[in-house]
């Protein structure tokens, strides 16, 4: 089990099971959430939340896993920050969106059409 994966079930778990708030919490989009508790679910074989009327509860098999997801996030190393990006890169060239402004007493920087 990756740690990552156990990070957002003890985030889904704290923030009362409710999806969108414990995404919003970890600034991920919701649909990873729910693929990292399918991952859990996957690797541990028995459902670890299960629907009850409107909301989501706990199982038991979830119950056991949040105290050794605990357990061993307080265990694992701290990660690494983030490596800094430099700012700054290569400048993309304007494709253009018509004509260029007409600024007063500039001469008109498009020719006109030819008459007949």
């Amino acid at each position: 089990m990756k740690i990552i994966d156990l990070r957002r079930f003890v985030a889904l778990v704290d923030h009362g099971l409710h999806f969108p708030r414990a995404a919003e919490e970890l600034s991920i989009p919701l649909a990873a959430l729910y693929t990292s508790i399918e991952k859990l679910d996957d690797e541990t074989g028995h459902p670890l939340i299960s629907k009850q009327g409107a909301g989501f509860q706990l199982t038991p098999a979830g119950a056991l896993l949040l105290d050794e997801a605990r357990r061993r996030i307080a265990d694992a190393p701290a990660s690494a920050p983030a490596p800094k990006v430099a700012a700054g890169g290569k400048a993309k060239a304007s494709k253009g969106k018509g004509r260029a402004p007409i600024v007063k007493g500039q001469p008109k920087p498009y020719k006109k059409r030819q008459g007949r």
